[in-house]
């Protein structure tokens, strides 16, 4: 925005402050001239300008005498005020000049910098405190934002990739058997619109561009059990749902998304056989709660805190007739998020995992 220049804040402060101390000299010049004058019998003479050397003389004091004396401290009060404001304006303003020069930086893409402005806590300490958690927060997200984009784009290039080689195959070879070739080309398609439609669905849910509905956690729970139920008869899974009603107020698209998701993720990352998966709703003063916990192998902490990344995929995901996208779990964290929830993943002591995704009631998004 183009701005016409003006008066810096630092010589707007002081000169507020050389003219607060200007117009308080004044004030007490007035009083003690006042009272002077009550305590003399003479009329009110203004003094000559003969009269201001014989200021300087202390054995000289009285009405006449005290105008210059007074007039010349109230122009040694301006100098000191200014000096003295432009002095004072200058330490004050010196937080705000860090702030600003981190603001500077920040424009010019270095967002590694932080104030880290010392001292105890005040207007400005919390102002540059508030403009170091913004730019971790900002840095962290560019960051993230980058390693997708990467991700993304190396994921959609691989099917990319492979139809070439088909399509280089069946031109070079025209006997080779064209229904092969067709069957998988259409896999490999297909494989790429889940993608594409699996990275829209993030970017829709990441901007929280979807209207909320009363939901009841608990159905959806059902639904997508009902709607997984024959690939986990395929696999030899048991699935076990119960639960209360469990009011919130969200996208029902989403969050069946979202419990569909974590269902089919606990289906088809579970044991080879007799494998079980438990979903259980449950209801606190404070929240909703939806678990989705399964059998598996032993899952260090470390592999677990990294499965919500995009395109992070455990051992048995690449080997899987099921591996998807890699953004299941991104995509339930998205949601969870945009919900205003929490998602929380922790490996079983004997074996797989147990999520909890926890959102707020539909009594606590009425009282807002």
């Amino acid at each position: 925005m183009d701005r016409r220049p003006g008066l810096s804040v630092r010589l707007k402060l002081t000169l507020s402050y050389a003219g607060f101390l200007l117009v308080a000299g004044v004030l007490l010049f007035v009083a003690a001239w006042i009272f002077l004058m009550r305590g003399s019998s003479k009329a009110l003479v203004f003094p000559k300008l003969s009269d201001f050397p014989r200021a300087f003389d202390p054995t000289n004091f009285g009405p006449v005498v005290f105008v210059p004396a007074g007039i010349l401290a109230l122009a040694f009060l301006l100098v000191i005020g200014l000096v003295g404001g432009c002095i004072l304006a200058g330490r004050m303003l010196a937080p705000l000049s860090r702030i600003t020069d981190a603001t500077h930086r920040m424009a010019n893409g270095q967002l590694s910098f932080r104030i880290r402005l010392p001292g105890r806590r005040d207007e400005f300490r919390e102002l540059a405190d508030s403009f170091d958690t913004m730019l971790a927060q900002l840095e962290a997200h560019i960051a993230e934002q980058q390693r997708f984009a990467a991700n993304a784009s190396h994921e959609l290039r691989t099917p990319l990739a492979v139809m070439q080689s088909l399509l280089d195959v069946a031109r070079n070879d025209p006997d080779h058997d064209i229904c092969e070739l067709v069957e998988r080309l259409r896999v490999v398609n297909t494989r790429a619109i889940d993608l594409t439609e699996a990275l829209l669905l993030l970017s829709r849910a990441g901007q929280k561009s979807f209207t909320r509905e009363h939901v009841d956690l608990s159905l959806m729970a059902e639904e997508a059990t009902e709607t997984l139920l024959p690939l986990a008869e395929k696999r030899g899974v048991t699935i076990d749902t119960s639960g209360d009603i469990a009011p919130v107020l969200g996208s029902p698209a989403l969050l069946l998304h979202l419990t569909t998701n974590l269902v089919q993720n606990a289906i088809v990352h579970n044991l080879p056989e007799h494998g079980l998966v438990r979903v259980h709703t449950s209801v606190r003063p404070d929240a909703v709660v939806l678990t989705v916990e399964n059998t598996g192998e032993q899952l260090s902490p470390q592999l677990v805190s990294t499965l919500t990344e995009p395109f992070q995929r455990g051992t048995e995901r690449l080997h899987s007739d099921h591996a998807g996208v890699g953004l299941g779990l991104a995509i339930v964290k998205t949601i969870t998020q945009a919900h205003d929830g929490t998602l929380t993943l922790a490996p079983r002591s004997a074996g797989g995992l147990r999520i909890t995704v926890e959102l707020p009631t539909t009594a606590q998004h009425t009282g807002r």
